[in-house]
């Protein structure tokens, strides 16, 4: 029943690949079949009704509050003129030196990528980040790979996947919060890397105006304070340096954005505007947490952990140079929505893992996370991808060939770490 159940996940592969399904569609029914496989009644004690979906919809509830939290304080950052404002400052200093101001939308780019992920934050530091990268002559592929890669940065530190993976791999946050801030320094090396290698080797080629584009932006929202510009960190020393928990540090961003750029007459108006926006930005990842819970909860029931077990365990290495050149070698695989994506089937391999025993979670931890530094840049399926490509007008396959070996590289250091510090 274990080869069944493995050739009916692979055929959810093929259907999130050829996009028959949307994912969190797939995910679901992939769970309900799973569960079927493995022999739970529609209803009671580990059945198809009552835990798979009633108990697994649910499962990563504090994580689709933090995705909302975050996405509020993302629609506010751009609204507020917060985002525009830090970019806008980068590119003037810079000036028209291409490397300087890549540099620069690399770092703005990190930030924002520590408060919201995806499309979102790839817009927040690319509407201005990207033409400006272009008008002074870094190469459009580069530009688009540039916000990527400092988004890459930030995600160590984005309170949403904090949780995500604290629920999900029921870990404490500490112990999520502790293996991130050893993978952020390999991401930060690889965005650097990537910047000085890539606008140095290809030169520079001047093919955008920023001019009316920033004159309307600066018309529209105005500069932000300078006071205000720290709001995007204020959650991340919170939650890093204080340790505050994570829903009220996403919270005390909103409030610290919304004092220092809205008069108190406008607050509520703002206030509300802004949430709602974020529900918004926010449905998609929510409707796939849901999805992933329950195929969590489908692959945990007994009936599937004794399938799969034995299969799982003959293909999975323990020495820690085997585990490390495997699981490198199979990167790939969490391209294209592939089995080791963690925002889809990956997220059942990863409870299949956990659940059979064969690596303990923290070992589980460090392989998601260190796949989601490859998925999150290079991805030509990934929203953020697809969004930085087209604006700067190249394809997504372009922006994977030129980032996946230094995201790649990022993957191997947060396996060697894994293995160091859990195998």
């Amino acid at each position: 029943m274990g080869v069944v159940i493995l050739l009916v996940m692979a055929a959810g592969v093929g259907l999130m690949l050829t996009r028959r399904l949307p994912t969190a569609f797939a995910l679901v029914l992939l769970a309900v079949v799973v569960a079927l496989l493995a022999g739970a009644p529609l209803t009671g004690k580990n059945s198809v009704l009552d835990t798979v979906l009633q108990e697994g919809a649910p499962t990563l509830a504090a994580t689709m509050v933090a995705i909302v939290l975050g996405s509020w304080l993302g629609r506010l950052l751009d609204e507020t003129g917060v985002a525009g404002t830090l970019v806008r400052k980068i590119v003037e200093f810079g000036g028209d030196r291409p490397t300087v101001v890549a540099l620069g939308v690399l770092g703005v780019s990190a930030l924002v990528g520590t408060v919201t992920g995806s499309a979102p934050a790839a817009m927040l530091a690319g509407i201005i980040g990207i033409p400006a990268m272009i008008a002074v002559g870094v190469p459009k592929v580069t530009a688009a790979g540039t916000v990527l890669m400092g988004i890459a940065v930030g995600v160590p530190f984005e309170l949403p996947v904090w949780q995500f993976f604290s629920t999900a791999l029921e870990l404490p946050v500490p112990t999520v919060r502790g293996f991130m801030v050893k993978l952020f320094p390999f991401a930060l090396v690889a965005a650097l890397a990537f910047v000085l290698v890539e606008t140095r080797r290809r030169g520079t080629e001047h093919a955008w105006s920023l001019t009316s584009m920033d004159k309307a932006r600066r018309t529209e929202l105005g500069d932000a304070p300078w006071y205000a510009l720290l709001a995007p960190a204020v959650p991340l020393v919170l939650a890093l340096g204080f340790e505050l928990a994570i829903i009220p540090s996403l919270l005390a961003g909103v409030l610290y954005t919304l004092v220092t750029t809205t008069r108190p007459g406008e607050m509520n108006k703002r206030l509300l505007r802004t949430l709602y926006g974020g529900f918004e930005v926010a449905a998609p990842p929510i409707a796939l947490f849901i999805a992933i819970g329950v195929l969590l909860a489908a692959v945990k029931l007994p009936g599937s952990v004794d399938a799969l077990e034995p299969l799982v365990k003959a293909v999975s290495p323990h020495q820690p140079v085997l585990f490390v050149a495997v699981f490198t070698l199979l990167v790939p695989l969490c391209l294209y929505r592939g089995p080791l994506n963690v925002f889809g089937l990956g997220a059942g391999i990863a409870g299949v893992l956990i659940a059979t025993g064969i690596y303990p979670a923290a070992v589980v931890l460090g392989m998601a996370t260190s796949y989601n530094q490859v998925f999150g840049v290079a991805d030509p399926t990934s929203t953020q991808t697809v969004w930085s490509a087209q604006y700067a007008g190249v394809t997504p396959q372009q922006v994977m060939a030129r980032t996946l070996p230094y995201v790649w590289a990022v993957a191997l250091g947060g396996l060697c770490v894994t293995a160091a510090l859990y195998l």
